[in-house]
């Protein structure tokens, strides 16, 4: 079955990716998930998008969710979540992620927010759905921006222009930054510790409560999502797997698919620039 990653041990499930190259700061994803799982990962974008069919149970900010279908997923930057079937057919859905930036310069609005991750909206949901489908299959970078208006558009008035500040975000947010700027070496948890002065103990309980993951997942989902921006400029996977921390390209591979449901090298192919 055409976009199916080998890794898939179902041929139901695929995932598919596509940049588009005179929107830079956008990619759209289209899958078909029935029996994989997917381990906690992040977007440094925005991602929005609907579901087709079926439906999809996953967790975010420490919570269990389930969205049927017609419903509108919209999930904040850096926020780590997981995905599987809800329903024995799994689900179907189409996402795209905008960079912060990107949005921002589109829109001219500076701090969007969604408060809720998913809402049951069919008329909304479909015309999502349709225009991540028109992005899809179009070159014409006129209609792509049009669409792109139209898209932003539609999910707008879910959005607030305010951040949500988070009690203890501030402190626990610098442990974040260093991860970001850190990930490429090796972390202990006692140097992640005296970022905030905590002894590991209590730094590693704090961190859950705040994040709802541990230091060590969000740690690998900055390696991956860097490894994707890597994959798309064109860097050989075994440099990628240099370049972000990771032992060899088999642990790499391994890591990605977890969390990605496709291989790098496929990721790579989708999406590379020429």
């Amino acid at each position: 079955m055409q976009g199916v990653p080998e890794q898939f041990f179902d041929e139901r499930d695929s995932a598919r990716f596509r940049h588009l190259a005179q929107v830079p700061g956008v990619e759209l994803y289209h899958a078909h998930i029935s029996r994989y799982a997917f381990e906690p990962h992040t977007h440094e974008a925005f991602g929005i998008g609907a579901i087709e069919a079926g439906a999809e149970r996953f967790r975010y900010r420490g919570t269990q969710y389930v969205a049927p279908v017609n419903s509108v997923v919209t999930m904040n930057p850096d926020e780590l979540h997981t995905g599987e079937a809800e329903t024995a057919d799994g689900w179907r859905y189409r996402m795209i992620y905008l960079e912060p930036d990107l949005l921002e310069e589109v829109t001219g609005v500076r701090h969007w927010w969604f408060s809720d991750v998913t809402r049951h909206d069919p008329r909304r949901s479909q015309q999502i759905c349709q225009l991540i489908y028109g992005l899809w299959h179009t070159d014409d970078p006129l209609a792509q921006k049009g669409l792109l208006l139209d898209l932003i558009e539609t999910f707008r008035p879910l959005a607030r222009h305010a951040p949500v500040l988070r009690e203890g975000a501030q402190r626990f947010d610098r442990v974040r930054d260093y991860l970001h700027d850190n990930y490429m070496h090796s972390l202990t948890l006692d140097e992640l510790a005296q970022v905030v002065s905590l002894s590991p103990y209590h730094f590693q309980r704090q961190f859950k409560a705040h994040f709802h993951v541990t230091p060590h997942q969000m740690l690998m989902a900055i390696r991956l999502w860097r490894a994707k921006a890597f994959l798309t400029q064109g860097l050989p996977a075994a440099e990628v797997a240099a370049a972000t921390g990771l032992t060899d390209q088999s642990h790499l591979t391994r890591a990605f698919t977890r969390r990605y449901g496709i291989t790098p090298v496929r990721y790579q192919k989708q999406v590379a620039k020429r």
